[in-house]
């Protein structure tokens, strides 16, 4: 089985860990941790970095660090990953969902607008499997309004976005922009700590509030608390394992640019199928390759998911729209919504395997299973297709 993606761990990463063991630094103490969240830091363009234990919890502790009031909202995209929502919610603060736009997947910028209300407090772009959102008017948006912006960088490691167009250009990595911004290190992720996270911004004043809370509020005198925080730090070994990965961050960009390319290349003339497409002002970290599937073919993403697998090809579904999810609805949220991009998405897209890892070879064997299921799917006459859902 192909899967969907594995770390690649080929430069110093046991050698920083057998650091950390010799020392017996193994917690969140030692000098990785600082290490990491600076070098990560100056990387993405920003002042401070706060290590965390994962994406979810740096986004809760970049919302929470807002100081958000009940019932204050925050404009998010339905088509992204539940943490979003949540980190809004346990806030105590209401999640606004709009649409995505149908080739970027991103936060569809024309719906923001129509969506801000005097309660708005943030919005919160998510750069989708690596693509930036187009955040000079996203920007100008939230100044007009003097609302934040959270950006949600968790898949754009290494991402970069023009801004300025039309003026005094400049190319800014993902990661750089808004108020606060966060990122995700998964394994899945091209920069990888196993688990972990990292918030990111160039206010001391927020930095501060996401250390606080990442290490349960504690004051300069120890089990004495003011707040009410997390248990959300970093271990150094996991550190250790980030700062080896960025010393090798080109060459892990540099071999998803190659996945991503050669899948382009051989998947071009196949039938019925949606390739990822960018805009000139992106430059796109390849993290996750998707296809959607167009109405002509018989199958929906988790039919054809099975298809692929039961060739011995694994595959990641793509994000089911927030506004859809039972738990949200369960709760009275997003009731009577629809948003046609998010649906779509969620029952025609599907991601194949794009680890850097990745050979040649195995990239046209998944390439040619890929092209053998579309054919036969296009095959079944039209009165024989699956009723697509919604």
């Amino acid at each position: 089985m192909l899967p969907v993606s594995e770390p690649l761990l080929e430069g110093n990463e046991l050698n920083y860990l057998r650091d950390c063991i010799d020392s017996g630094w193994i917690s969140s103490g030692g000098t990785f941790v600082a290490r990491f969240e600076q070098a990560w830091a100056e990387y993405c363009g920003r002042t401070y970095g706060v290590a965390v234990a994962n994406g979810t919890a740096a986004l809760q502790l970049a919302v929470e660090a807002l100081s958000l009031a009940p019932g204050d909202e925050v404009v998010i995209p339905s088509f992204t990953i539940i943490s979003c929502a949540l980190a809004v919610l346990r806030a105590g603060a209401k999640p606004v969902v709009v649409d995505s736009d149908p080739e970027t997947f991103c936060i569809d910028l024309e719906k923001i607008a129509s969506a801000i209300t005097p309660r708005t407090r943030a919005i919160m772009p998510v750069h989708i499997y690596g693509h930036p959102v187009d955040m000079d008017p996203l920007l100008e948006l939230a100044e007009r309004w003097g609302i934040d912006v959270i950006e949600d960088a968790a898949q754009a490691h290494g991402s970069e976005y023009l801004l300025g167009r039309g003026g005094q250009e400049v190319w800014r990595r993902c990661g750089s922009f808004g108020t606060i911004s966060i990122f995700s290190f998964y394994a899945n992720k091209i920069i990888t700590t196993g688990e972990g996270g990292m918030v990111m911004t160039n206010r001391e004043d927020l930095a501060e509030r996401c250390r606080s809370l990442r290490n349960l509020c504690f004051q300069s005198r120890r089990f004495y608390h003011e707040g009410l925080g997390y248990n959300y730090r970093l271990t150094n070994m996991q550190a250790a394992i980030g700062v080896a990965q960025l010393e090798r961050i080109a060459d892990l960009l540099e071999r998803k640019r190659r996945v991503g390319e050669l899948y382009d290349k051989l998947l071009a003339d196949v039938p019925g199928i949606e390739l990822p497409r960018k805009r000139d002002w992106a430059r796109i970290n390849r993290w996750m390759y998707s296809l959607v599937l167009g109405d002509e073919i018989a199958l929906d993403a988790s039919e054809f998911a099975i298809e692929l697998r039961a060739r011995g090809v694994d595959t990641r579904p793509f994000f089911m729209g927030l506004h859809e999810q039972p738990i949200f609805r369960s709760r009275g949220l997003f009731e009577n919504t629809r948003l046609p991009v998010a649906e779509r998405l969620t029952r025609r897209g599907i991601c194949l395997p794009s680890g850097p890892t990745l050979t040649p070879t195995q990239i046209e064997a998944i390439s040619g299973t890929v092209r053998e299921v579309v054919v036969s799917a296009l095959r079944i006459r039209p009165d024989q297709r699956v009723r697509q859902w919604g």
